[in-house]
């Protein structure tokens, strides 16, 4: 399965992305932000690849068009916090070089588009640490509605005590603010 955007391609993560993966995972801004400690070496980065990437479902590699590299990864996973049938956490990470380029709300936006009307989902949820201004701005852009901050929720890899921000979109919300959007552009 791939999705493309005007600027990207997202498509399944093998194992030759290594490279990749490894040089946006190592990045000092880019694991700490989400609650991984950065990569240290390939052999780490192929490790977590085949646990968390490599043939998983809904796992995607953000490739940027034109020079064909991989500059991120988004997923849709399961919500270890609503056990419910049809609801699916957004996760994604991207090399810092990227940042600020609306890049990420392009993949967001498709991988949303896509849980809701290939997956047939009810509802995608997405969180991020309080402190994470710049995943806020993309989970507010898709239009994620704020539900509430978690206190002292995660310990990250480096023993800080994070706040946890969560966020849910229904499908009848997207719904709502796609119709609105086509509407007002025709």
């Amino acid at each position: 399965m791939q999705i493309e955007t005007e600027r990207l391609l997202m498509r399944p993560i093998v194992d030759y992305d290594a490279d990749d993966v490894l040089e946006y995972c190592s990045e000092p801004n880019v694991g700490p932000n989400a609650g991984w400690k950065p990569h240290e070496n390939i052999e780490e980065t192929r490790d977590i690849m085949n646990k968390l990437m490599v043939g998983k479902e809904n796992v995607f590699g953000i490739v940027l068009k034109g020079i064909d590299k991989m500059i991120g990864s988004i997923t849709l996973n399961l919500d270890l916090r609503r056990k419910v049938p049809n609801v699916l956490m957004l996760g994604y990470v991207m090399s810092e070089h990227y940042w600020g380029k609306g890049l990420m709300t392009e993949a967001a936006k498709s991988v949303i588009k896509y849980g809701f009307e290939e997956l047939s989902l009810n509802m995608i949820t997405c969180t991020c640490f309080t402190d994470n201004s710049r995943s806020r701005r993309v989970i507010q852009k898709c239009g994620f509605k704020y539900e509430g901050t978690l206190r002292s929720c995660e310990v990250r890899y480096d023993g800080a005590i994070k706040d946890m921000e969560f966020y849910s979109l229904t499908k009848e919300e997207w719904n709502l603010k796609n119709n609105h959007y086509l509407f007002h552009n025709l």
